[in-house]
């Protein structure tokens, strides 16, 4: 008893030895993480600026929790997860520098999770230098403080993917399995479709691998995000067919499209590039956009020469079908498409790039070590002159919006109130109205239902300055205000 009572009291002694150092090692490669975050969370709000408007797509969403507004149309593609997301700041305030201020401090905690969860799989500098290069482009942080899904949506990937590598290896880890279901959810939750774009390397890995607890923790956590989105279907489209099928029609119905040239164009700083036409940005701007797949290449190739494939190779795999179909299968595009792939792509480009300035010895490459950083430093400066360029333009087009809406004020236009026409979602949040359209991808209310509301309501219709208005506003008395001509509706 007295023998058993010893080995008991030598083996607690054995567990409990080396957890201060480790604790300690473990804290210290989480404290550069941490600085990142912030610095990231620091950045969002002295570059994108708390001020700066709600766009259009975020009010879609944002709308949906307010009561400050009426709630816009909430078309096919889009799911409820941004609308949840902002609901704890939006459903109480109208404030947007609070909302701002809101989400840049949950991106930066969520940028940390998510490189957490990638311990173990690669060095404290790689993660770091990774984390760094996906949350300096200017499209990461200038969504990062704004109701939009894709940076989430990023997120979700490189929790889902880096828990799904460590699961693999420590099977024993609960933690893990609940964090790869969190980040599968989180990308279900916001975007359904990318999400299992996303997923299906892990979904074949798992298969082919037959790690049964693995596929049905990432099944559950899909299922999971998406079940607000199915229900929705069933409820508002009349099926899980036709709410796809509405879905790819809006977005200009999905087949082989080549879309590589447009998401070029979008690098300029183009929100959305529909269509996309113009010139294509300096190649000082685009030059990193080529550079990722070479360097990519080159660290799967450093990962096979060290041993350790699968961690390169998995975020690789999982980055290629999560850019696949909007490079390939829409006719436009917009930067924030491919953030989910900019985010797993950057972990193995970081551990390449590392492996270009130092030997496998430690020892610094002379030549590399300087010319890397004086590259990294280019490419900081131009994405931030970017990032400035799609602030400026984004504040100017939300200001216009504001001085529409006072013009719409002064011309009685007030709530409860219904605009259509140009620009009627944007505008009519900002003027407080409820927005409706007869046609188009924002059908919501027909000719009569306009009508009607204008026997009970101020209703006006928005057309650019000279344009044809339609057949139930042309008999409304028009005001011409910049850039816009404003039929507002006999009163009641």
């Amino acid at each position: 008893m007295t023998g058993g009572a010893h080995a008991i009291l030598v083996q607690r002694r054995r567990d409990e030895q080396p957890t201060g150092p480790r604790a300690t090692r473990w804290a210290r490669g989480n404290r550069p993480l941490a600085a990142l975050a912030a610095v990231f969370t620091l950045a969002q709000l002295a570059l994108v600026r708390p001020a700066l408007g709600l766009g259009w797509d975020e009010i879609v969403y944002v709308s949906q929790v307010t009561s400050h507004h009426p709630a816009a149309f909430f078309s096919a593609p889009r799911s409820r997860g941004v609308s949840l997301l902002v609901a704890p700041v939006a459903s109480w305030s109208s404030s947007v520098p609070l909302l701002r201020v809101y989400l840049a401090l949950l991106s930066g905690i969520a940028l940390y999770l998510a490189l957490r969860c990638w311990r173990g799989l690669f060095p404290t500098r790689v993660l770091v230098l990774g984390g760094a290069l996906f949350a300096s482009l200017w499209m990461t942080l200038f969504y990062g403080p704004q109701a939009m899904p894709n940076y989430w949506v990023a997120i979700g990937a490189l929790i889902s993917v880096g828990c799904f590598l460590r699961a693999r290896a420590e099977r024993s880890s609960l933690g893990l399995l609940w964090g790869l279901a969190a980040g599968a959810a989180l990308m279900a939750w916001m975007r359904p479709t990318d999400a299992v774009y996303v997923a299906v390397p892990l979904l074949v890995l798992a298969l082919v691998r037959r790690h049964a607890r693995l596929l049905l923790v990432l099944v559950a956590g899909l299922a999971a995000g998406a079940v607000p989105w199915v229900i929705e279907a069933y409820a508002g489209f009349g099926g899980l067919g036709e709410r796809l099928a509405e879905a790819s029609r809006i977005q200009g119905g999905l087949g082989w499209q080549i879309a590589v040239d447009d998401q070029l164009r979008s690098l300029g700083g183009r929100a959305l590039c529909r269509p996309c036409t113009g010139p294509m940005p300096t190649p000082l701007v685009t030059l990193w956009w080529f550079a990722l797949p070479v360097l990519a290449g080159l660290g799967l190739a450093v990962a096979v020469r060290a041993g350790r494939t699968g961690r390169t190779l998995v975020p690789l795999a999982c980055a290629a079908t999560a850019a696949l179909p909007y490079l390939f299968m829409i006719g436009y595009a917009a930067p924030r498409f491919l953030q989910p792939a900019y985010a797993l792509l950057a972990i193995p480009v970081a551990d390449a790039l590392w492996h270009l300035v130092r030997t496998p010895r430690g020892t610094w490459r002379p030549v590399a070590a300087v010319v890397v950083p004086l590259c990294l430093a280019g490419h900081l400066a131009a994405q931030l002159a970017v990032l400035h360029g799609a602030v400026s333009r984004n504040t100017d087009s939300r200001r216009d919006w504001d001085r529409t809406a006072d013009a719409l004020h002064r011309l009685g236009v007030r709530p409860p109130c219904l605009l259509t026409g140009h620009e009627a979602i944007p505008v009519g949040y900002y003027t407080g109205c409820s927005s409706g359209a007869t046609s188009g991808n924002n059908e919501n209310i027909t000719v009569a239902g306009i009508l009607r509301t204008a026997d009970r309501r101020p209703v006006a219709h928005l057309a650019p300055a000279g344009g044809t208005p339609p057949r139930y506003a042309r008999s409304w008395p028009v005001h011409r205000i910049p850039g816009l001509d404003v039929r507002v509706a006999p009163g009641p």
